[in-house]
Formats: C-alpha cells, sequence, structure tokens
C-alpha cells in the first residue's frame, strides 16, 4: 500500500491508465483478428476490415499504447496478405 498522498493518488492513476490501455489493446487485437479473418474467408469486406485495423494500430501506437514500429510492422503484413488475395 502508498505510505503517502502523492504515492496513493500515483497508484490510482496506474490503475486507471492499465485499464484503458488493455482495453485498447483488446480492442486492437480484436480488429486484427476480424481483418485476418476476412482475408482468410475472402470475403468482400476484407479491405474494409484490414482499413479498420489500420486506423486502430494507427491510433494505439500515436497514443503510445504500443510503440511505432510495432505497428508499422503489422501494418506491414495486413497490408502484404492482403495483396496477396488480389493476386
Amino acid at each position: 500500500m502508498p505510505n503517502t498522498k502523492a504515492a496513493a493518488k500515483a497508484w490510482r492513476q496506474t490503475k486507471k491508465r492499465t485499464l484503458l490501455n488493455t482495453m485498447a489493446k483488446a480492442k486492437l487485437e480484436i480488429a486484427i483478428k476480424f481483418a485476418r479473418k476476412a482475408m482468410a474467408d475472402k470475403a468482400s469486406d476484407a479491405k474494409v476490415k484490414v482499413q479498420t485495423a489500420i486506423k486502430t494500430l494507427d491510433r494505439t501506437a500515436q497514443k503510445g499504447i504500443i510503440k511505432p514500429g510495432n505497428a508499422d510492422r503489422k501494418k506491414s503484413r495486413l497490408m502484404k496478405a492482403l495483396n496477396a488475395l488480389k493476386k
């Protein structure tokens, strides 16, 4: 347990931020999963799902929840898979 008022406040803030970051990561993973599933099923809305996943990746990277390089790598792999479907 925290010993000072400042430590107690920092603890509360950490709990709140951890919850928000966990929810954002879960939302991101769901968007990526939907995009991959749409590509695997060769669905007509696969491009839209990939675009949604990319927007979510950009948003989480901008907020600092994931690192920018991580977001770029995942975007690249999604686009590579989407372009392979077109051929």
